[in-house]
């Protein structure tokens, strides 16, 4: 695998890139520049100043990831690459500690009037008098949006006895609680915060969410600090608002356009201004580079990433648990679209047990990933299953039952129209997938490796005339599972074998008396699972 870096990241970063792969690091590409060598490279990895648009990754013919050596993906078009089926990674974790500090150091320096104080003595001038500040121990901040960073920013501000409400949708009562945060809505957080910092994504939703009409909702002696992400605040009503007094101070580490060209607003006494410098310190770029490198290497290695951007993103106590079954929904997608040979109807999931405390829906793409692959000519992956299910026609829904048992969880499958039962069922067995179910009959085995599975009807010798068959064609089999619904009626075998089955023996199988249908199907081995 061939991966191109356009911009300098960490050396960890680099170091693990280059145990796994080939690495060319080149900078300061022009975009044409750029256009006429992608076609070289599997993945991709920038930081915000590779423009990678929709044009760069369909030139990518064999681009299968790109990543993002930080936080935001606004430089990255996220809707063309689900589109192609390229994965999009991120590292959202680690620069947030830094971020958070450089939150926390605006607060600071604007409570206490640093910059003025710092810029006066220099010019020779001792304006002690002048430059009275506050404390923050006992001050109200406002965070717009509680989520990692502003988690983090909220922890700190506690620890300076700071009393922290926020604004966030998304977040339950009880969780903002246990971090010692009040939620409140918009315009009280605006109207009672004497600091108020931003810490949402920016989004189509969130762009100019703090304009004319809620920075006239704040305080004359609050603050605003935006360390998050450039736009979501309007600045030219932050400017007028500063400009008219109507608001103490600004502290700015992001801006709509990059470099700043804004010079009036940057220039304004009350505001403090950094060159985006957030995520600038050596342990940040370190951690983010290693991180984006470790979601790449995941990828490569067939692993379900830990910060994917174009499916469901997972946090890090989520993606724990969810990995094995995400493996497990593609084994069953794959494992289902082999033994039936066609899906004609649609699709019902359903999720049972502690899977439903998650975000289920990286489980839908999986199995659609597991299920589409087998039959569709185009490259799919958990990307962009979604996507190609639908051009399809194929309707899927999902479903999460309430778990009656906390320590088992289940994923089910079944095509609802039909007389004949056709339905998959699998759980995550000692961190392994093992299907529990197949067309109405229970049964249990891994799945993986070679398999050969046939219907039939439940007769004295099936199974030795199979076992006589495939053991004078030099097949040998490694497991065997039987599921009947009655004596006498329909049954099916699941055979493990130690090697794929010949072509030329499933049409003698198929012979045999009392079969009815019979399939191979084949799996991604589990590690050391052939030694046992």
């Amino acid at each position: 695998m061939r991966i191109l870096v356009t911009e300098t990241i960490g050396a960890s970063g680099l170091q693990l890139l280059q145990e796994h792969a080939e690495v060319d690091q080149r900078l300061k590409l022009s975009h044409a520049a750029l256009l006429e060598i992608i076609g070289q490279y599997d993945g991709l990895v920038v930081r915000s100043s590779t423009d990678v648009n929709a044009e760069l990754l369909q030139a990518g013919e064999r681009l299968r990831v790109v990543g993002r050596a930080g936080t935001g993906v606004d430089n990255i078009d996220v809707d063309a690459a689900t589109k192609l089926g390229i994965l999009v990674v991120n590292a959202p974790a680690g620069n947030s500690n830094a971020v958070a500090e450089h939150t926390i150091t605006m607060i600071l320096t604007l409570a206490r009037r640093v910059f003025p104080a710092v810029s006066a003595l220099k010019a020779g001038r001792w304006e002690k008098s002048h430059l009275q500040g506050i404390e923050v121990r006992g001050k109200v901040l406002g965070l717009v949006g509680l989520g990692r960073i502003g988690r983090m920013v909220a922890s700190k501000a506690r620890g300076l006895e700071m009393r922290v409400v926020a604004f966030d949708p998304f977040v339950a009562p009880s969780g903002a609680a246990s971090l010692g945060v009040q939620l409140v809505s918009l315009e009280e957080l605006l109207s009672t915060s004497d600091f108020i910092s931003v810490h949402t994504p920016l989004t189509p939703a969130t762009r100019g969410m703090i304009g004319a009409a809620q920075l006239a909702l704040v305080k004359p002696e609050a603050f605003i600090v935006n360390c998050a992400r450039g736009g979501l605040i309007d600045e030219r009503a932050l400017c007028e608002a500063l400009a008219a007094g109507r608001l103490a101070g600004a502290g700015l580490d992001v801006f709509e356009t990059e470099p700043v060209c804004d010079q009036e607003l940057v220039s304004l006494p009350n505001v403090i201004a950094t060159p985006h410098l957030g995520a600038s310190t050596a342990e940040a770029q370190e951690n983010v580079s290693l991180d984006v490198a470790k979601a790449i290497v995941d990828y490569i290695e067939g692993k379900f990433p830990e910060t994917p951007v174009n499916v469901p993103y997972l946090a890090p106590q989520a993606a724990e648990y969810l990995l094995p079954y995400i493996d497990l929904a593609e084994r069953m997608g794959s494992f289902f679209v082999q033994w039936r040979a066609r899906i004609s109807g649609p699709i019902e999931l359903v999720y049972t047990g502690e899977l439903c405390d998650y975000d289920t829906r990286v489980l839908t793409s999986a199995f659609l990933a597991g299920l589409l692959r087998p039959i569709t000519a185009e490259p799919v992956n958990v990307v962009n299953a979604r996507h190609i299910a639908a051009q399809a026609g194929l309707e899927v829904s999902e479903t999460c039952l309430a778990r009656q048992d906390r320590h088992g969880s289940r994923i089910s499958a079944t095509v609802v129209n039909g007389d004949e039962p056709r339905d998959i069922t699998g759980t995550v067995i000692n961190q392994e997938p093992h299907m529990t179910r197949l067309d109405g009959q229970s049964l249990t085995c891994a799945l993986q490796g070679h398999m050969l599975v046939d219907a039939h009807h439940d007769r004295p010798g099936i199974v030795g005339n199979l076992g006589q068959l495939l053991g004078a064609r030099n097949v040998n089999i490694s497991f065997a599972q039987l599921g009947r619904t009655r004596r006498g009626g329909q049954a099916i075998l699941i055979l493990g074998l130690d090697e794929a089955l010949p072509a030329a023996v499933l049409p003698e199988i198929l012979d045999l008396p009392n079969i009815v249908r019979a399939r191979p199907v084949e799996l991604p081995p589990l590690p050391g699972f052939d030694e046992r």
